[in-house]
């Protein structure tokens, strides 16, 4: 048994998931194995467990339904392995005909686990705002079709996939080629997209780097169905470079539609969260500019950020972000350019963050993020890649002037058991004086 194990896997004694126990140990995703349901429950008893990959074989939906209530403080994600019993009717949030790549169920339980934490996140939100007099409404779901855009040639397995998609009621678009592809995305809101590999996945990935490069385009997720090999080792590069999913050939095509039709709902449901946390952006206890929490109500709700960490025993961390004092913005910031490019430089911020993240203006110049389930490496991560898209920017600097780019330094911290909100983000802030200028 690994110290501090992430993943609770339930299955019998035939070795059926030990090589998914292997890929996610090796992952960063230690595990411990449950031969029964009572073991298992005693584990979670005594762990801080983020998820469990459940046999389904071995359990049914009553043996589910007390491994979830198990964990009464948080939601339990559970990935299940076996013969589907229909959507969600096994009570695991996803169910896969067989076992996963270790890099694919690693992607899997952090979105499913990232949704659980977002709506916690929702309801300390409405704690906060409704402790300064502000009601914070549910999120209001469409009932509409999920939108699915699929991208490639008209392959046999291609159009197969899409006809599986309809059969889970999803409504599904056709663009033959990446131009196609953009036109649509632009043109209309989705809540997913596949993207073929056929013979070269050069065009796949251009679609993708750019939808990664895009803040209104980023956070839909991208499946990426590969046509006659195997990604190998491979499959975690193609991860990085963006795809939620990766089906390989052998993949059923019901399987992998239900796989796409489970991102997108997730998609769906993350923005009808994001719409409700917009809805108070114009609320007085924002900051006007930027619509970003202002210092005050983000110093509240860091506060019961931290409580609701420690009762869930999950990770919390902070980052800051300060625009980095380079001699050359001086003139910038005399003219008052820099001021004008701060809303945009704010906006871009609250769209870049994941919907259970908060983002806040402390100053004009300085931004903070409080990152829910995060460890400090993973903060940092999240923070450069917010201040590495800013700065591929250009502001506007005036007449007759070249546009200017906006970097920023950037510090990060995790909580401790003996911080406060208040040493918690201090800590944070400190990370900047060990950046260079």
């Amino acid at each position: 048994m690994h110290s501090n194990p992430r993943v609770l896997v339930v299955a019998g004694a035939d070795d059926s998931l030990d090589s998914l126990c292997e890929g996610l140990d090796q992952l960063g995703w230690r595990t411990l194995t449950a031969r029964d349901l009572d073991a298992a429950v005693l584990a979670l008893d005594d762990l801080t467990i983020d998820a469990a990959v459940v046999d389904t074989s071995l359990l049914d939906a009553s043996a589910i339904a007390r491994l979830r209530s198990a964990t009464d403080a948080r939601y339990l994600t559970i990935l299940g392995v076996g013969a589907p019993s229909g959507a969600g009717l096994n009570g695991c949030d996803l169910t896969l005909s067989k076992a996963p790549h270790p890099a694919q169920a690693a992607m899997r339980l952090e979105q499913m686990t990232r949704a659980a934490v977002a709506e916690e996140e929702f309801v300390l939100r409405q704690a906060t705002f409704s402790q300064h007099g502000v009601n914070l409404a549910a999120p209001d779901m469409e009932s509409a079709p999920l939108n699915i855009l699929t991208a490639g040639a008209a392959d046999r397995r291609f159009l197969a996939l899409s006809n599986a998609l309809v059969a889970l009621g999803a409504e599904v678009v056709a663009a033959p080629t990446p131009y196609t592809a953009f036109d649509y995305l632009h043109e209309r809101a989705f809540d997913g997209a596949v993207l073929w590999g056929d013979r070269s996945h050069a065009p796949a990935l251009a679609i993708a780097a750019g939808m990664r490069r895009n803040t209104r385009l980023y956070h839909i997720p991208l499946t990426l169905y590969l046509r006659d090999e195997e990604a190998g080792e491979a499959l975690g590069d193609l991860y990085r470079r963006g795809f939620a999913d990766v089906a390989d050939p052998t993949t059923p095509e019901e399987d992998a539609a239900a796989r796409i039709v489970a991102l997108a709902r997730n998609h769906r449901r993350q923005q009808g969260l994001r719409r409700a946390l917009d809805a108070v952006r114009s609320s007085e206890l924002m900051d006007a500019a930027t619509g970003l929490f202002s210092r005050d109500l983000f110093a509240s709700h860091l506060g019961r950020l931290a409580d609701g960490a420690r009762l869930r025993s999950r990770h919390l961390s902070v980052g800051v972000l300060r625009v980095a004092g380079r001699q050359q913005l001086g003139e910038l910031r005399a003219g008052g350019w820099l001021d004008r490019a701060m809303p945009q430089v704010g906006a871009m911020v609250s769209r870049l963050v994941r919907v259970e993240d908060t983002a806040a203006r402390l100053s004009s110049e300085t931004f903070a993020l409080a990152l829910p389930a995060a460890d400090e490496a993973s903060a940092r991560v999240t923070a450069e890649r917010i201040a590495a898209v800013i700065a591929c920017t250009a502001f506007d600097a005036g007449k007759d002037r070249p546009p200017f780019v906006v970097e920023l330094d950037v510090g990060v911290a995790q909580l401790r058991s003996d911080d406060t909100a208040l040493t918690l983000l201090e800590r944070a802030a400190a990370g900047l004086a060990h950046v260079k200028p």
